[in-house]
């Protein structure tokens, strides 16, 4: 469903369709537009990216299987919400891991969860500043850097799927991915002053 005429659609509009024929590729058209945020969002919460895709994997079988249950206004606001919860729990997973090991004491009560609480508000704006970022990408750096990053697509497949030479798409993603720690560390200068 690699159709440009859906890409014009709204978020809403392919909810819709999803809720009315329950036809997966509506979702699928959705999710494209959030999984490299997701992605991002779920490497800042987990720390490790073989973890994160995962979990982008886990939260798309959460969307399609949650979709109906919910009332959403903003797939957007929702999406994300879903992945933060889920990233949130595989994160308390790992803690009752450890807890045995690690004492109460040791771990500073409140001053921990204050901490907690930081790290992930400073997560929610970098994802933020990372979805800003890629869309001042040149639409060519964009797609190498998604499909690459997000799909695992080689050198070749970005090739054969966009029509530019290996030596394109090697270039568009080094530069798409420089581009971003720029823009970034920009956004992050700009975000404490």
């Amino acid at each position: 469903m690699n159709n440009p005429a859906l890409q014009q659609l709204t978020d809403q509009e392919l909810l819709q369709r999803f809720k009315t024929d329950n036809n997966s590729d509506w979702i699928g058209v959705l999710f494209d537009r959030y999984a490299l945020l997701l992605l991002g969002m779920c490497m800042k919460y987990l720390k490790n990216e073989e973890d994160a895709r995962d979990a982008v994997q886990q939260i798309f079988l959460k969307v399609l299987s949650d979709v109906h249950k919910h009332e959403i206004q903003y797939f957007r606001a929702w999406i994300y919400q879903v992945a933060k919860n889920y990233c949130l729990m595989q994160l308390r997973q790992q803690h009752m891991k450890f807890k045995e090991e690690i004492s109460d004491k040791h771990m500073g009560g409140i001053a921990a969860e204050d901490n907690d609480k930081r790290v992930y508000q400073e997560k929610d704006i970098l994802l933020e500043n990372m979805e800003q970022a890629m869309n001042l990408l040149s639409p060519e750096q964009k797609i190498c850097v998604q499909l690459f990053y997000l799909q695992k697509k080689s050198y070749q497949e970005i090739a054969d799927q966009t029509g530019y030479s290996l030596l394109q798409v090697k270039s568009y993603i080094q530069n798409g991915k420089r581009n971003l720690k720029i823009l970034l560390e920009k956004q992050q200068r700009a975000n404490k002053s």
